[in-house]
């Protein structure tokens, strides 16, 4: 990932709406959800939201799907995935056997960090190009 990328998503999701818009879709995975469903699970009326959901999109945190008249929003779970990669990439000097120490320290809930594997830094990231085929996706719903 290069450095302006990651600044990038990071200046979008300065924001606390924002950031919470990205946790909601991130929790809904492939399903996503409609741009109304997403106003009214963060409290947020749907003339302000769209603003939010543009800076996301353009950030490439977000993919945008019309249904019909709706628009279903999705994160990009692969970017955020190359986000923590590239922060993460070079802890303990690249030997993740050292970083056993930090992760018992930290406040990470137990199985959401990969096992460390000695002698490999971290897994292979996806390209950023990495989208979701729509085949993979649940069947469509219309949802307001």
């Amino acid at each position: 990932m290069e450095k302006r990328i990651a600044t990038s998503v990071f200046e979008s999701l300065s924001s606390g709406v924002r950031l919470d818009v990205f946790r909601l879709l991130v929790r809904k995975g492939s399903e996503g959800m409609v741009a109304g469903d997403i106003a009214a699970a963060v409290s947020v009326p749907p003339t302000n939201l769209s603003f939010h959901l543009k800076a996301l999109t353009q950030a490439r945190l977000l993919d945008v799907e019309p249904e019909g008249r709706f628009l279903r929003y999705r994160a990009n779970i692969p970017l955020m995935l190359d986000l923590v990669a590239y922060l993460t990439e070079e802890c303990c000097s690249g030997d993740p056997a050292q970083c056993v120490d930090l992760r018992a320290a930290s406040r990470v809930r137990p199985g959401v960090l990969p096992p460390v594997v000695a002698g490999r830094a971290r897994p292979k990231a996806l390209p950023l190009s990495f989208r979701v085929d729509s085949s993979s996706r649940p069947a469509k719903r219309r949802t307001r």
